[in-house]
Parts: structure tokens; C-alpha cells; sequence
């Protein structure tokens, strides 16, 4: 059997790490691309079969065939060569071509192969400001070898600070502002971060109700499962390195980290600016699921009967009321007793642990020399205030981020002309 790439709607993934394997699988369950050429930059194993295993087995979510077909499914996903010299495959009726070459973006042929749109899951390429032909390459240099709109897999880290076009790179996430996606300007776009992609789905309805929009400060900790960046046993660390911590074995320690998860919330949701908000990391040694305990505090409003109109319930029933009004389910409200494994591969951006919401409301005293000096001439005065704390569980890897960004690149990819 011959299957050729379409020449319409081919889809570009650089990298074939936890995202790029994942992005892989998404787009396989999907089909909205024609084909898929994937970039490795290098061999794999001493054979093309080696390739082939590691594109469809996964220790966390199992075989390639399980994961479209489900385990009791009779139907058996074909995965075969096409042509074994050259790297095409059929898996399960989508032509797939490896490219092993070539590792700076400016030296992929995406043109030859009819590529328009790229996912760049190598983490390696963050600054969409840089041009560097001759080195190690950029994130432009997916747009010189011919693919038109570029979306990677990480944060933008811009190291000498934004240009005065910096609005030319977007940083977007599914589902919350994906819409303001500008084609003719947008040609480089950043999906965030997982974290960052789950707390955007949780804090939003917060923002956008009337009574939950008033944040006076949030704080957020992410029990995060471990990435390939931590140690599998303790490591010498880098020359330069400043946090140690790092380099201590993932599988034998829980690990406190950093997240610049609210630094980059503020460039999608831009009202965060705002109101403080602070972010850290605890890793733990799981393979995937991770858990963003929120703590937020609202300017509150009595009601007639002087009782706080946040609360609990009130929380609980503004997260249902998205969840239900969901076209793509993004956000899911769950009531039961979950534990991490429940929602391996769950795809949602959150799932809102609607057990563990809980406020408490209480009256921030404001003395009057305060407000005389800022030109109010009033004793002091009571203000309402409510402290939440909110729980939201993301599978991190597959169910809650290559889900969002999957749906950003069809979305993107339909906006090519």
C-alpha cells in the first residue's frame, strides 16, 4: 500500500521528547492534519524499528494502540513502513515521516515537505527575538525553512528584553484568549506552560464574575509530578548553577522548585497585573498529574442579612456553571475523591476538586490616619474580605496541556490561507 503526504495540511513537530511524543499521539486521536512530519535530529537505536517503538509505547500512558482503541477494543491499530529506507510510516492511516538530519531549524526543509505549520517541542528554542543561522538556531529559522506560523511548546524567555514589535509574539492558551490570534501579524506563538494552562482555566471564571473579580492578592503552590529537567539519582550540578536542589534525585525526594507559572499568566490575562500574585513549585516523585492549590482573597459584598455573598457554595456553583456551559469541556467540576491517578490522561485543562473549596470571610480594618492620608477624611473603616482556597488537578503532560495546545495548533492551522 502507498500512502503519499497530502500536500495541504501538514503538520510540522519538532522534537520527540514528552511533548513531542505526546503531540504525536494527540494528533493521531484527532486526524485534522493530512500528515505529520516529525523532526528528531538524529538517529535512534541501531535500527528504524528502535524509532518505531519509541513512538508507540509511553511508561505512562501505556501502548500507542491502547491509547486510540482502548484496551478491550478488538480493532488493532496498523502501524507499519511504508518506506523503511526513508522513515514513512502508516500509523493507524496517517502517513507520518521522520526527519533525522538535521537539528537547527534554519536546515530543516519544511518546504520540501509541505510543511505550513510547526510545533517546536524542543524547549531548546525560547527567544523568538534571536537570529542565529550559523549556530545552534532559532525559532525563526522554522519560518526561513518554509513553515509559515510556529507555536512552541514553552514560555517565551526573552533575554535582552521585549522589542518594540514583542506584540508579533503571542503568547496564547486554548480556550481563554486563542481567539485574539492576529494570522497576518502572528507568525511565532508561545502555548505557555502546563501550569500556566491549567491555572488560566481556573482563575478566569473567578475574574469574569461579578462578585469574584475584585482580587486583592493569590498565591499558588503546584505539586508538580517530576520532568526530564530533575535527576533520576543525584548529580553534580553545573557550573554556575544556583539551585542545588535540582540535581538531588526525583525518585527519592520531595523537591521545592520554581514557577514563573503567574509571570506568564500576565501575558495572557493581563488584568493580573493588578493584584500580587506569587507562585512555587513542590516536586514530587510521580510520573504525571500534578495539583495547583490556589489561595486567593477577594474585596467582598454583604448581603442584606450582613452575611458574605463569596463563599464556599457560591465558588462551587460559579465552577458547575462553567463546566456545564462548556462547549469543549476545558474546565471540569468534580465532586468526588480523587487521587492523582484518577485523571491520568483526563482532557481537561483543570478538573476543579469541588470537595476541597473553602472560604473564609473576615473585616480588614482600615485606620483613619491611613485614609486621611490618602485625602479621605472618614474614621476608620471595615472591609469585607474573603480568603478562598481553591484545589485544580491538571495532567500535566498529556490530558490538560498537549489537549490545549493540540486545539491552539488546529485552531491556527485553520487560520492559514
Amino acid at each position: 500500500m502507498e500512502i503519499k503526504l497530502n500536500e495541504k495540511k501538514q503538520l510540522g513537530i519538532n522534537g520527540l521528547g514528552r511533548i513531542g511524543k505526546l503531540s504525536l499521539w494527540y494528533h493521531l486521536l484527532s486526524k485534522k492534519f493530512d500528515g505529520i512530519v516529525i523532526n528528531v535530529g538524529r538517529d535512534v537505536g541501531k535500527n528504524p524499528e528502535a524509532l518505531l517503538q519509541t513512538l508507540c509505547t509511553d511508561s505512562t500512558y501505556g501502548s500507542l494502540e491502547h491509547f486510540l482503541y482502548g484496551r478491550s477494543c478488538k480493532q488493532r491499530c496498523k502501524i507499519e513502513f511504508i518506506d523503511r529506507e526513508n522513515l514513512l510510516l502508516n500509523i493507524d492511516g496517517m502517513p507520518v515521516k521522520i526527519l533525522n538530519r538535521e537539528r537547527n531549524p534554519y536546515h530543516i526543509n519544511w518546504k520540501e515537505h509541505d510543511v505550513r505549520i510547526v510545533a517546536d517541542c524542543t524547549g531548546k528554542f525560547l527567544d523568538p527575538t534571536v537570529s542565529d543561522p550559523e549556530g545552534k538556531g532559532d525559532l525563526q529559522g522554522h519560518l526561513a525553512a518554509g513553515a509559515q506560523k510556529v507555536i512552541a511548546s514553552a514560555p517565551f524567555k526573552v533575554k535582552q528584553g521585549l522589542p518594540e514589535n514583542h506584540e508579533f509574539f503571542p503568547t496564547m492558551i486554548y480556550g481563554i484568549n486563542h481567539l485574539d490570534y492576529q494570522p497576518i501579524e502572528q507568525h511565532i506563538i508561545s502555548a505557555a506552560s502546563c501550569t500556566t494552562t491549567a491555572l488560566a482555566h481556573m482563575i478566569k471564571p473567578l475574574l469574569d464574575d461579578r462578585e469574584t473579580t475584585h482580587v486583592l492578592t493569590a498565591s499558588l503552590s503546584t505539586v508538580h509530578a517530576a520532568t526530564n529537567t530533575q535527576s533520576v539519582l543525584d548529580s553534580v550540578p553545573s557550573a554556575g548553577s544556583g539551585d542545588l536542589r535540582k540535581n538531588r534525585s526525583v525518585l527519592n525526594n520531595i523537591i521545592l522548585s520554581s514557577t514563573g507559572a503567574a509571570k506568564t499568566l500576565e501575558k495572557v490575562l493581563p488584568q493580573l497585573v493588578n493584584f500580587g500574585f506569587m507562585a512555587d513549585s513542590i516536586r514530587i516523585p510521580t510520573t504525571t498529574v500534578s495539583l495547583i492549590a490556589l489561595n486567593i482573597t477577594f474585596a467582598s459584598r454583604l448581603n442584606e442579612n450582613k452575611m458574605p455573598l463569596i463563599h464556599a457554595e457560591y465558588i462551587k456553583e460559579l465552577y458547575r456553571k462553567v463546566a456545564r456551559e462548556s462547549d469543549e469541556q476545558l474546565l471540569h467540576f468534580s465532586e468526588k475523591q480523587n487521587v492523582s491517578m484518577d485523571l491520568v490522561g483526563m482532557p481537561a485543562a483543570v478538573v476543579i476538586e469541588g470537595n476541597e473549596i473553602h472560604t473564609r470571610t473576615g473585616f480588614l480594618t482600615v485606620p483613619s490616619e491611613i485614609l486621611s492620608a490618602a485625602g479621605i477624611q472618614v474614621q476608620e473603616v471595615h472591609i469585607p474580605v474573603t480568603h478562598a482556597k481553591i484545589m485544580g488537578w491538571y495532567d500535566n503532560e498529556y490530558g490538560s496541556y498537549v489537549n490545549c495546545m493540540g486545539h491552539l495548533t488546529e485552531y491556527i492551522a485553520a487560520q492559514i490561507s
